[in-house]
């Protein structure tokens, strides 16, 4: 009768027992969280991570839990014990509010986190350089500015006001913003996707129609190149997006494709051994791969040959060297062999007929 008397002791509406039952199991939820969440879960979260190897820190995952996922656990588990209480009108309101707030304030942390890691991950996987932490640091107050007005949203909807009404009150205002920005708005959704595409990076020689240089800069209005010649070529994003790019830099080995001609003149066996010797001039150089060498056309003062070989890396100047020594190769061998080079040239072939003369006598 004690114990029943003791337990039923009712303080703010609520029996001792209740208040002895929503401890325990605050207690409990506690314990679940720092053992099994903390304990159990993170370690497999951690190990799990330390199997991939993307680059970038692989603990951010489990900080992003500590500091966002667990104090929102906290949060619903002391709303939950202090919910089943049989509180007053004024304090459940207060209780429901604060925990909105502080509710909407951990998950937008938590989701804002959350997409910039996974974003991270997706441009360091693709190649991590100077343009991914530019594009990472310009992403990142964009990504927590829309998470952010998402939660006033989200939060201003359950405090009761008529986000709706607010919406359509500003659209006016918006559309009006949207049709100023216009050129602006273009020009930073093709800087979205030149980050997400990656058509160019900072460095790469790109040609776009009658311009062309190495890409020094990737903003959210211009893309600004140096050209071959010194000057800076300041383009809007939406001229980049809208152009057919040509990037030399991811050109693994260059295609090179050169010809010469020789003298009618020449003799039918040395017009056979021109391919073998090419052939061998050009597999004799390290940073070449021979392709074909053929006896093309006849031409109207030559003998014409097609070769095709391949310059083992995208470097120009590197192709230029190659060439050079080519060309010396086949002027030094032809000249042992008395092959001469075409040029133009015209025969002009007289034939001189002698007319007979009437006999006088």
């Amino acid at each position: 009768m004690i114990l029943q008397e003791i337990f039923g002791f009712e303080l703010l509406g609520n029996p001792l027992w209740n208040y002895l039952l929503v401890l325990f199991i605050f207690a409990a939820g506690v314990f679940a969280i720092r053992t099994v969440l903390r304990g159990l879960v993170l370690q497999t979260l951690a190990s799990w991570l330390s199997k991939f190897n993307v680059g970038i820190p692989l603990d951010t995952p489990i900080r992003l839990v500590e500091r966002y996922l667990i104090p929102l656990l906290y949060l619903g588990l002391l709303y939950v014990c202090l919910g089943s209480l049989n509180l007053a009108t004024v304090l459940q309101q207060t209780l429901d509010i604060l925990a909105t707030i502080i509710a909407t304030y951990f998950g937008i942390n938590l989701l804002s986190a959350s997409v910039e890691y996974a974003l991270r991950i997706y441009l360091t996987r693709k190649k991590g350089d100077a343009t991914t932490e530019q594009s990472l640091l310009l992403l990142s107050p964009m990504i927590r500015m829309v998470f952010c007005l998402i939660g006033l949203l989200f939060l201003l909807e359950n405090l009761g006001f008529d986000v709706a009404a607010l919406v359509a009150s500003l659209g006016i205002g918006g559309i009006a913003i949207a049709l100023a920005a216009q050129g602006f708005l273009q020009d930073l959704f093709s800087y979205f996707s030149i980050l997400m595409d990656r058509p160019f990076e900072i460095g790469d020689f790109i040609v776009l129609g009658d311009f062309m240089g190495s890409v020094e800069y990737i903003g959210i209005k211009t893309t600004r190149l140096r050209s071959l010649s010194g000057e800076q070529i300041v383009m809007a994003n939406t001229d980049m997006t809208g152009s057919r790019i040509r990037n030399y830099k991811r050109m693994q080995r260059r295609r090179v494709v050169f010809g010469f001609g020789v003298t009618y003149e020449t003799p039918f066996e040395k017009l056979q051994e021109i391919p073998s010797l090419v052939k061998q001039i050009i597999e004799a150089d390290p940073n070449a791969q021979f392709d074909r060498a053929h006896f093309a056309a006849y031409g109207d003062f030559s003998l014409n040959y097609e070769v095709v070989y391949y310059v083992l890396s995208p470097d120009f100047n590197l192709y230029m060297d190659v060439q050079q020594r080519i060309n010396l190769a086949l002027k030094q061998a032809f000249q042992e062999r008395g092959v001469e080079f075409a040029y133009p040239t015209q025969l002009v072939y007289v034939n001189s007929q002698q007319q007979a003369l009437p006999n006088p006598s």
